[in-house]
């Protein structure tokens, strides 16, 4: 979920269509013109121009439904307003398919050979969800190209070919992986490109620009192409850049070929556009808050997305799960083996990258492991539904709520795929006497062509198959067990199997207490179960945990601790205090329009958790966050031993 010049202009979208006939026995479609106008972006509307080769008879029209990367059919059509067709100086009725909803019926009259279609796309969404959500401000906008195009029926995405073009607002600059960009003014004309190589090439717009070159002088460059909403908010010091080069240094260690012709990281700077990261294979579409490369607290919990799009250059671009390599945007994409695409994306990216291009230090990184393995071990909803059904399910999970999320269970597949790959690691290292690793599984699944963009897909026995290679081990009985059972150890079995122990203790854990500071909230979890806001309203709370049994439930509020008005310092004092008390907590929590006193008889103190070091054995977890390679943050660096 990933991301120099500027975007908010014209997209010149091309739809393909297919006669009920003569299309179908065509292997390739196109050229398509796709003109699309961003230069009102800032007002939340863009236009999408098509000029579409035709043939007489019936046809249909494709909006992109599934969404490479989003694992879901949330294809934003519902945005789509002002839908026109034209030939030969006519319009051209359209009718929705009434199964297949992102489908479009026309009717193409005799002797026309090429169909007009415009559209406007409108860009007024919330701050929330992936790429359908906001994505324009009055200073900057990030193009996604399925939002302004439609594609003829009965063709590979790989066999249609479009022409792009962009029209910006003035004088803003953008940033794009797509090939071949001209510029006259504020219209940008890009190379034909195919349909898939376009929807994986986002292009990111802004009035406030910068470029930065990462790896000056190499090939294959990188970029960051920034677009703020602030002059101030590009001021990204030396020494952060020096890491984010380190992060591309060490994935080439960890990787090997580099299977790009370039790449750009597309950071959208903003408070008001929605958050997340979204991987292409040449480019990762990075959204976060308008401070986060000059705030420390800020830089720190955006330090993990980067390394983790980038990572799916390799891991979900290069490889992909079989059934997740559709040969269109409308077939549904089968999410079992979402535990690697983006386990392993969590792991090797947001945790070893991230440590090891120093964009966390280790303590950093201990503190934020150890706050993720204790907040699995607080998750009931594990003795219920297993790690393997969260990737099944993930297309109705990625949009469930927060309430109830330790019971329910969302993309755990991420956070605990993290976990689980962590645990492999360590158990490689241990059949081995710490000679093998991932970073060799790494370089041995993630071979081929370098400068090259391909894909490259896999099954379940592949995984399986690679890690037989570097440990002789029953890996398909590890995995399943892992996957399908309810309960495991995998949490603490993740860091014991790496030389470390999770303790609790009353010193803050402080990625703990920056998370909380942030999301201004209150995490309660290893206490009492369950987060409060800083007004007092319960986010979530803990299934079975001692809020749960005193009454408590998601959506109320917390009016006053032990008499005294609500406040976040008021709660954690009562916390506290509690080891030095004999009378329960009482709160005073409004439901609806009801006031309730809740007893909560808690006697444990303020309880954070913390690794350390299990001295009878080996320490794997130091040596996978150390760097692979010896000089941080200059190009000459050398491997380390």
């Amino acid at each position: 979920m990933r991301r120099v010049i500027s975007i908010t202009g014209l997209f010149l979208a091309t739809i393909f269509v297919f006669t009920s006939a003569s299309a179908q026995a065509q292997t390739k479609a196109g050229p398509i013109r796709l003109i699309v106008d961003a230069s009102r972006a800032p007002q939340k509307i863009l236009h999408a121009h098509m000029e579409i080769p035709v043939s007489a008879g019936e046809f249909t029209l494709y909006y992109p439904e599934w969404l490479p990367g989003e694992h879901m059919p949330d294809g934003p059509i519902i945005e789509v307003a002002g839908l026109k067709f034209t030939a030969a100086g006519k319009s051209i009725p359209w009718r929705r398919d009434l199964v297949e909803m992102f489908s479009i019926h026309l009717d193409i009259p005799a002797g026309v050979t090429k169909l007009t279609a415009d559209f406007d796309f409108l860009l007024a969404a919330p701050a929330v969800g992936f790429s359908a959500g906001a994505s324009a401000t009055n200073a900057l906008d990030v193009l996604n190209w399925n939002q302004v195009l439609m594609y003829p029926k009965g063709f590979d995405i790989r066999d249609v070919t479009f022409v792009p073009s962009l029209k910006l607002p003035a004088g803003w600059k953008y940033g794009t992986a797509l090939p071949g960009p001209k510029q006259n003014g504020d219209l940008i004309d890009f190379s034909p490109v195919t349909l898939n190589t376009l929807v994986d090439s986002p292009v990111i717009a802004g009035k406030y620009f910068r470029e930065i070159q990462l790896t000056p002088g190499q090939d294959p460059a990188h970029f960051m192409d920034i677009a703020a909403d602030s002059e101030a908010a590009l001021a990204m010091s030396p020494e952060t850049q020096t890491h984010f080069n380190q992060l591309v240094t060490e994935a080439g260690a960890l990787f090997g070929p580099r299977h790009y012709r370039d790449y750009h990281f597309l950071v959208t700077l903003s408070d008001d556009v929605a958050h997340f990261g979204l991987e292409h294979h040449e480019s990762s579409d990075d959204r976060t808050n308008e401070r986060s490369l000059i705030d420390e607290s800020e830089l720190i919990a955006f330090a993990g997305l980067l390394p983790h799009e980038f990572v799916h250059s390799w891991n979900g671009k290069y490889r992909r799960p079989e059934g997740l390599a559709t040969a269109d945007y409308q077939q549904p994409m089968k999410d079992d083996l979402l535990w690697v695409y983006e386990g392993l994306t969590e792991y090797l990216g947001s945790f070893v990258l991230t440590a090891r291009s120093g964009l966390l230090t280790q303590q950093e990184t201990m503190d934020d492991l150890a706050e993720l393995v204790a907040a699995y071990e607080h998750r009931p909803g594990r003795d219920w539904r297993n790690l393997q059904d969260t990737a099944d399910a993930a297309p109705f999970l990625y949009n469930a709520t927060e309430d109830w999320s330790n019971w329910r269970r969302g993309t755990d597949f991420y956070e605990e795929g993290q976990l689980l790959w962590l645990d492999i690691d360590g158990t490689l290292r241990g059949l081995t006497k710490d000679k093998k690793s991932l970073n060799d599984f790494c370089q041995i699944f993630y071979a081929g062509s370098p400068n090259v963009p391909g894909l490259k897909t896999y099954k379940f026995e592949d995984v399986v198959a690679v890690l037989n290679t570097l440990a002789p081990y029953d890996w398909t009985a590890f995995l399943r067990a892992h996957l399908d059972g309810v309960s495991t150890r995998t949490p603490l079995e993740a860091v014991e199997n790496n030389g470390w122990k999770l303790i609790y203790s009353e010193e803050p854990n402080e990625m703990q207490v920056i998370e909380s500071a942030l999301a201004r909230r209150t995490n309660l979890t290893f206490t009492i179960g369950m987060t409060v806001q800083e007004d007092g309203t319960v986010d979530d709370v803990t299934h079975g945990g001692l809020a749960y049994d005193a009454g408590i439930s998601p959506g109320m509020k917390i009016i006053a601790v032990n008499g005294k008005q609500y406040s976040p310092d008021e709660i954690k004092q009562a916390m506290a205090g509690s080891k030095l008390s004999t009378s329960p907590i009482q709160l005073i929590v409004a439901n609806g329009a009801q006031f309730q006193t809740r007893s909560i008889d808690y006697h444990g103190g303020a309880r954070f958790p913390h690794l350390v070091r299990d001295s009878s054995r080996p320490d794997y977890l130091s040596e996978i966050l150390k760097p692979m390679v010896a000089t941080i943050g200059t190009a000459q660096a050398t491997p380390s031993n």
